[in-house]
């Protein structure tokens, strides 16, 4: 068997697709014909100003829109032309979340948030601990399982968030604006983490409106005017935390 026999498919596989929204008459092209492929255990910064088209690309990505045209390739399956609970049900074996808001419920541990997802999916309350625990730990804060978000740093806040993404188990992370609520140390803390789970065999894709923090990853994606316009890949800088701030 050759090496292009054994080679993997694509995580993600996006063939000349467009999103166009109308309201009325008015028709706005968010995306232009993008094809874009991820590769298993990439680590894929998107970027672009403000209306380029990289939210609604990062949204159909995410299963949570369905392009106009085009193809959409996840894991080898066509899921652009799912409906609604088809592409929940996608969402929830094959992907996970991450946002620039933690979305955390106040009231309610760590333990506990991690385990939310497990609890809609309908899995047991003793596997659904067990999994978050683990989840927690494989982020550092396996001591922290007790405290509620206003006891957290906002860089621990976005752990509780990356591990209650990872407890489903998904082969890809999508992250939109991870870090943009933190400040700079926090953020290097952020993406040595993603940079770890990604070592771990885990895809991820992440949007970014900040240079450095692309830097953290091996390709750059440049969305403008609902196309592709640069695609590059690069040694990532590496998000080194100093020993004592690990897990504080």
């Amino acid at each position: 068997m050759d090496a292009e026999t054994k080679r993997a498919p694509p995580v993600i596989q996006l063939k000349n697709v467009a999103k166009v929204y109308r309201t009325g008459d008015v028709e706005v092209r968010a995306l232009r014909g993008v094809d874009f492929t991820v590769e298993p255990g990439e680590f894929v910064s998107i970027m672009g100003s403000s209306g380029s088209g990289k939210s609604t690309l990062m949204n159909i990505l995410g299963c949570l829109d369905r392009p106009t045209s085009g193809e959409y390739l996840l894991n080898g399956r066509e899921v652009a032309r799912l409906d609604r609970d088809g592409l929940a049900r996608v969402r929830n074996r094959t992907l996970g979340f991450v946002f620039q808001s933690f979305n955390l419920l106040a009231r309610t541990t760590a333990l506990e948030n991690v385990e939310l997802p497990m609890l809609y999916a309908g899995v047991p309350s003793k596997e659904r601990r067990v999994r978050a625990k683990e989840a927690l730990e494989r982020v550092g804060l396996g001591a922290r399982l007790d405290h509620h978000p206003k006891q957290l740093s906002g860089g621990q806040q976005q752990r509780v968030a990356i591990a209650r993404a990872l407890v489903g188990r998904p082969r890809v992370i999508l992250a939109d604006e991870p870090t943009g609520n933190l400040d700079s140390r926090t953020t290097v803390e952020v993406m040595a983490l993603f940079q770890q789970l990604q070592k771990e065999g885990l895809t991820l894709v992440l949007v970014t409106h900040e240079p450095d923090v692309a830097e953290y990853t091996q390709r750059v994606v440049v969305v403008k005017d609902g196309r592709i316009v640069n695609d590059k890949r690069q040694t990532p800088n590496a998000a080194v935390v100093p020993a004592e701030e690990v897990g504080t």
